[in-house]
């Protein structure tokens, strides 16, 4: 009993410390653009995001986002504390039940969208996941993924991009998703070679052939990983390894053991088309979809400013953000809500106390949008209209979520609308309005919103129901 209540007078205080809408907070009015801007950077803008935004510019804000380690993030790893999955090896995870892993491992993504007050990171953390995709519903792969995303994606996704690609290839959870264990001088295994190339490095424009397929999976063979009490370590086997000379890419490899796989991911960090495939894809994610020439002199922008900071995931995010969000706003596009944008945002926006659980997991599934479970390696799409279809789950998540339906989470609209509860339900919806789109609803979505409601509704019961019919309204779908 005496843990339980230390437990209950702590959560007050790491809310406040993930930066979560206080009772009755009043969140500030920052300009339609800089809210949109927020929206494209963390999974929702809170009140205190706002108030910096307001004080400091939007191209400050970014410059503090792009150093995490000088941001406080108690409240977070306090939510976290629970999951061991998150903190284990794949050794001791391999005891556990696939489900569990797989089940907290999800929780930790979703509750740190949610709590951490490193936003940007986390949006960097979701862009890689998509890019360098596992799912853990192959192999030994639900075991595996943790120490993947803690160890490689997590620990390089504002760092250097040479580093981060030859973390994943030395990532048992890589090797065993695209087969390369079984990648022997025998019988060569071309499928990690292959996504090497086309997601993860040059892309299907990037000049590469068939040969250079068959030549780079030459080079990784021997590539594997240990098993038993070593289970999840990455092993290179010499035994298994084609010992003789091979030309990928141009590149003359001598034999040289693991050396020889080592030089071409080097040569592939550095290449010209990799640079540009990479800021091509950070364009389209944070600033527009559109592929015109404002786009492409923005992507070539990047592209200068990874090779000047050699190779600087940092140094070539700043320039996409500075110069395509809090700059030249003109090249901006709409972007539709992804389901993981759906789901994050609304908890955080509308203050929710959440475990990220199964519940949650179960709505993202109907969505179509499950964290670690694309079951493709070039992971969810980035683009509109994939996404603009399969409306029906997002609407019983909305209705589920504004009833205190959704089992493990719970809001408290009353406290969060303060003396607005009960008032009517236009000035709900203008101000729900506000903290949800940035500005209050406007016609004609708004007046069909209220001829919804209708009059005789029980004034108990309108904050759910305007929060359910923001949620669900197509202006919520959008970022």
């Amino acid at each position: 009993m005496a843990a339980g209540a230390g437990v209950a007078a702590c959560s007050p205080l790491y809310r406040q410390l993930s930066g979560l809408p206080g009772p009755s907070q009043a969140w500030p009015s920052i300009s339609l653009a800089d809210f949109r801007g927020l929206s494209r950077l963390t999974y929702g803008p809170l009140p205190a995001e706002r108030a910096q935004v307001l004080q400091i510019g939007l191209a400050a804000w970014i410059e503090e986002q792009l150093s995490p380690a000088g941001i406080q993030d108690e409240g977070v790893e306090w939510r976290l504390r629970p999951l061991d999955a998150l903190r284990l090896g794949a050794d001791s995870l391999s005891a556990w039940e696939a489900e569990d892993v797989i089940l907290q491992l999800q929780q930790g993504a979703l509750l740190r969208q949610v709590y951490s007050r490193r936003q940007l990171l986390e949006r960097m953390v979701e862009f890689w996941t998509d890019h360098f995709n596992i799912t853990m519903r192959k192999g030994d792969g639900w075991f595996l993924k943790p120490a993947d995303d803690r160890e490689v994606v997590r620990a390089h996704a504002l760092g250097d991009f040479g580093e981060l690609l030859w973390a994943s290839a030395h990532s048992p959870a890589m090797l065993v998703y695209l087969d390369n264990q079984a990648n022997l001088k025998e019988a060569p295994n071309e499928n990690y070679a292959r996504e090497l190339l086309e997601l993860h490095t040059l892309g299907v424009e990037g000049g590469y052939t068939q040969q250079d397929v068959m030549e780079l999976a030459r080079c990784l063979t021997g590539w594997t990983v240990k098993r038993h009490f070593w289970a999840g370590q990455f092993r290179f086997d010499n035994d298994l390894h084609d010992p003789g000379s091979k030309r990928p890419l141009g590149m003359q490899i001598r034999p040289e053991g693991q050396r020889e796989a080592e030089r071409v991911l080097q040569h592939l960090a550095e290449h010209p088309a990799t640079a540009l495939r990479l800021a091509r894809k950070l364009v389209r994610r944070f600033v527009t979809e559109q592929e015109d020439q404002s786009a492409a002199a923005l992507a070539e922008r990047a592209v200068q400013a990874l090779r000047k900071t050699n190779g600087s995931i940092a140094g070539m995010l700043r320039v996409v953000l500075l110069d395509g969000l809090a700059g030249a706003r003109t090249i901006w596009g709409p972007k539709v809500k992804r389901p993981v944008d759906v789901v994050a945002s609304a908890l955080r926006l509308l203050g929710a106390d959440t475990d990220g659980g199964e519940a949650l997991q179960q709505a993202l599934q109907a969505m179509g949008q499950p964290p670690f479970q694309w079951p493709t390696p070039d992971g969810p799409p980035d683009d509109s209209p994939f996404w603009s279809t399969n409306l029906l789950p997002r609407w019983n998540f909305a209705i589920a979520l504004a009833r205190n339906e959704m089992k493990g989470t719970r809001l408290d609209l009353p406290t969060l609308l303060g003396p607005l509860t009960l008032s009517s339900p236009q000035a709900e919806l203008d101000s729900l309005g506000e903290l949800l789109l940035g500005v209050p609803l406007g016609p004609p979505q708004r007046d069909l919103l209220l001829a919804a409601l209708g009059p005789g509704q029980d004034p108990a019961g309108l904050p759910s129901l305007v929060t359910a019919g923001l949620l669900a309204s197509p202006a919520y779908q959008w970022r």
